[in-house]
C-alpha cells in the first residue's frame, strides 16, 4: 500500500496560521502572540514557527520588525503573488469577483502577448491549436490545454515578463481553469477560440490576432460574470 507522507510540522504550521488569518481569528494588522505562546498553541517548535514566520512575510501576509510585535499585513495591498496562490485554493475565503479579477488582468495582458508570438512563431502555435479540445471534452482537458496554449503564447512572445508572470500563475491557473471550464458555455467559446486562432495562424494573419484575443478574453469575462449572477 502507498501511504501519503505525513506533512511535516512547519507545514502544519504554515497551514494553520494562513486558516487564522484568512478567517479573521488574526484580522489585518493585529498582531500575534509571542513566539513562545504561538508555538504551544500551534504545537511545533519556536525555531520551526519562526522558520514558518519568515516565509510568510517574505510572501506577504505578515510584517516582522525587531522589537516589534509581528502584523497581519493587509494583504490585499502589501501581499505578493504568493497570496494569490493561497487564495486560489482557499475557495471559502475569496472575494466574489476573485476569478474576474483575474481574468481582467488576462484581458489587458493576452492580446498583446498573443500578438507578439504570432509574428515570429504561427506554425508551431498552429501545430498546438490543432490539438485542442473538443467542446464536449472534460473541464480538466481545457484547463490543461489552455495553460499549455498560454504558456507556449508567452515563451514565443518578444517580452519576457509576461512569461515569467504566467510562470508564477501556475498552480493558479490550474485551480481556476478547471472552476471556468466546469461550464458548458465557457468551454464553447473558447474552443471556438481556439479554432479562429488556429485560421489565423494556418493564414500566417498575425494582425487580426490581437483584436480577435481581446474580444475573446472580454467575451470570457463577460460569460463568467453572467454565470456567477452578474456579479462585477
Amino acid at each position: 500500500m502507498n501511504w501519503d507522507p505525513l506533512p511535516k510540522p512547519a507545514e502544519i504550521a504554515e497551514t494553520r496560521l494562513l486558516e487564522a488569518i484568512l478567517d479573521n481569528s488574526f484580522p489585518i494588522n493585529s498582531h500575534l502572540p509571542g513566539e513562545r505562546d504561538l508555538a504551544a498553541q500551534i504545537g511545533v517548535t519556536r525555531p520551526t514557527l519562526r522558520e514558518v514566520l519568515q516565509r510568510l512575510a517574505r510572501d506577504g501576509w505578515l510584517d516582522i520588525q525587531h522589537g516589534k510585535p509581528t502584523r497581519v499585513r493587509d494583504y490585499w495591498r502589501e501581499g505578493s503573488l504568493a497570496v494569490l496562490a493561497t487564495l486560489a485554493q482557499s475557495p471559502a475565503h475569496q472575494s466574489p469577483n476573485f476569478i474576474a479579477y483575474l481574468m481582467e488582468i488576462r484581458l489587458l495582458l493576452a492580446p498583446t502577448y498573443t500578438f507578439q508570438a504570432f509574428e515570429d512563431s504561427a506554425e508551431e502555435i498552429a501545430a498546438h491549436l490543432r490539438r485542442a479540445p473538443e467542446a464536449d471534452s472534460a473541464p480538466v482537458d481545457f484547463a490543461r490545454f489552455d495553460w499549455e496554449l498560454h504558456h507556449l503564447l508567452t515563451h514565443r512572445a518578444e517580452n519576457p515578463v509576461y512569461r515569467l508572470l504566467l510562470n508564477s500563475f501556475k498552480s493558479l491557473y490550474s485551480i481556476i481553469g478547471k472552476q471556468y471550464f466546469a461550464f458548458d458555455e465557457c468551454r464553447q467559446h473558447s474552443h471556438s477560440f481556439y479554432m479562429a486562432l488556429l485560421t489565423c495562424a494556418e493564414n500566417n494573419n498575425p494582425d487580426t490576432v490581437k483584436a480577435l484575443t481581446r474580444e475573446t478574453m472580454q467575451t470570457s469575462l463577460n460569460l463568467w460574470q453572467k454565470l456567477q449572477g452578474g456579479l462585477k
